[in-house]
């Protein structure tokens, strides 16, 4: 079983619900079971601000899937609540679910980079994560104490606590 870290984010279509369905839908994977999961924080939006807040969370997983059936398995996810991929990155979405972490692996795939892309410089994925992983360490070394405080609690509003979903 590898330990892994999903982020999960939506600003459309009742964001909490979404996020709440998601947390629903990933504890029905096969080989997998949720072992905890953040509250729930809003934050702005990256990219065009004309969108509305995100409401994001991260879930720690115990998994026997394979990066890339993992991966499929959450596009699913996706697809089933109405998520529409376009060019455009960093635009409104009903539901957001990336790969942040696969246990220690280091992977660059055409599909898959993990650990994921910026981490290190966004607090809706840092300061969620340290809520349910706060001694973790990174496949390179670094801690997410040491990336906490380079990343300032700013923009965030910790919302309700995720329902629980074991």
């Amino acid at each position: 079983m590898e330990r892994v870290y999903i982020g999960l984010g939506s600003n459309l279509a009742e964001p909490l619900q979404q996020l709440r369905n998601a947390l629903l839908a990933l504890t029905q994977l096969p080989h997998t079971r949720v072992v905890a999961t953040s509250s729930f924080y809003a934050s702005d939006p990256l990219g065009p601000a004309d969108q509305p807040r995100y409401v994001n969370a991260v879930a720690a997983l115990e998994t026997e899937l394979a990066p890339l059936e993992l991966l499929d398995a959450l596009q699913a996810i996706e697809l089933e609540q109405g998520r529409v991929r376009k060019d455009e990155r960093w635009g409104p979405r009903t539901l957001d679910l990336d790969i942040l972490l696969f246990g220690q692996h280091l992977l660059n795939e055409p599909r898959l980079i993990v650990p994921h892309y910026h981490i290190q410089a966004r607090p809706f994925v840092l300061y969620p994560l340290a809520e349910i992983a706060a001694d973790l360490h990174f496949p390179d070394g670094r801690t997410l104490q040491q990336l906490l405080a380079a990343c300032p609690f700013v923009g965030l509003e910790r919302l309700a606590p995720a329902p629980v979903t074991r």
